[in-house]
């Protein structure tokens, strides 16, 4: 171990105790917790996924990872909102980056699909920060083999993310969701799109994406519904699957998250994102990725700071899950 002092509880070693070492000192772990290495067993495993060779329009989103663990910084051990200390509940550790190939795509994802199974041999979960969206299709397919089955997958975006190819590439950050249903590891008849809007290719975008299985929240959908109706509404159709969830920090409007490589105008407010989240505690979360971060369109780590948040939701989920 590092020897730093450390909020520890339930035999699980957490982050370093910030009343003893001011939060912008040491190591930049995710929420200052204890690297892999230093612990003996892992309930909840951070990694990111530096690859961005999958994007369509801005890159930079290699970068997201460490940047969303410098905001994590401001992350403290119990979480108001769900009435838990996550990192008491469990133990969750820091796995560093995946080492993944700039230049292949194909090499990436079976790499990114080996070091995800690799890491949940033990039984542990995976929060991965992106990264590109690329990095989804690998990380189903490790969560599906993990579960046995097929896994309901619940999808937080501005886009489909169900195109067939871009110029000719099967695989890029637009095609996972289609690749993934393509190989039978998403359980059809629980997908669901939340936070989609802007302009598309062609009405044929959503019925080839209807055909695939997914339900569409939109963002205006949970404006005119609400938080509430729209999580009883993923409840019901997710049930007691496995369940995947992948948040595409663009779902956020851009003035909540600017950070990003494809932003749409009219998302999801920050506190929207949070709370639908909330309202799916009990669900049988058995992974979950953050992705689309990019540093360099980040003004004050608005984006760095949601993305942290919505990671510290999730792997609270994770010790709250069936």
């Amino acid at each position: 171990m590092d020897n730093l002092p450390r909020v520890s509880a339930n035999g699980n070693t957490g982050p370093v105790d910030a009343a003893l070492v001011p939060r912008y000192a040491g190591a930049a772990t995710f929420a200052r917790l204890p690297r892999l290495d230093q612990v003996e067993r892992t309930d909840v495993a951070v990694v990111g996924v530096p690859f961005d060779s999958g994007v369509s329009y801005r890159p930079g989103a290699r970068f997201g990872g460490n940047h969303v663990r410098e905001a994590s910084r401001l992350l403290r051990p119990y979480n108001p909102a769900l009435d838990a200390s996550p990192f008491g509940n469990l133990q969750v550790a820091d796995a560093g980056d995946m080492a993944v190939n700039p230049f292949s795509i194909h090499e990436a994802i079976e790499t990114v699909q080996q070091n995800a199974l690799d890491l949940t041999g033990g039984g542990a979960r995976l929060l991965t920060l992106g990264g590109d969206h690329t990095i989804a299709l690998p990380l189903l397919r490790a969560a599906a083999e993990r579960a046995g089955t097929p896994v309901a997958l619940l999808h937080f975006d501005a886009h489909l993310d169900t195109w067939d190819t871009y110029f000719g590439a099967e695989y890029t950050h637009g095609t996972p969701f289609r690749r993934a249903v393509e190989e039978g590891i998403l359980d059809t008849d629980a997908l669901s799109h939340v936070g989609t809007r802007g302009p598309l290719y062609g009405k044929k975008d959503l019925e080839e994406d209807r055909r695939f299985g997914f339900g569409i929240v939109t963002s205006s959908d949970v404006l005119r519904q609400g938080v509430d109706e729209v999580v009883a509404k993923l409840r019901e159709r997710i049930g007691d699957r496995p369940l995947y969830i992948s948040v595409d920090i663009d779902v956020l409007d851009p003035a909540h998250a600017p950070g990003t490589g494809t932003p749409e105008a009219g998302g999801l407010t920050s506190r929207e994102l949070l709370e639908i989240l909330r309202g799916l505690r009990g669900l049988n979360l058995v992974g979950a990725d953050v992705v689309e971060v990019a540093p360099a369109y980040d003004h004050a780590d608005i984006t760095a700071v949601a993305a942290s948040h919505v990671a510290y939701d999730l792997i609270t989920l994770m010790g709250l899950s069936a």
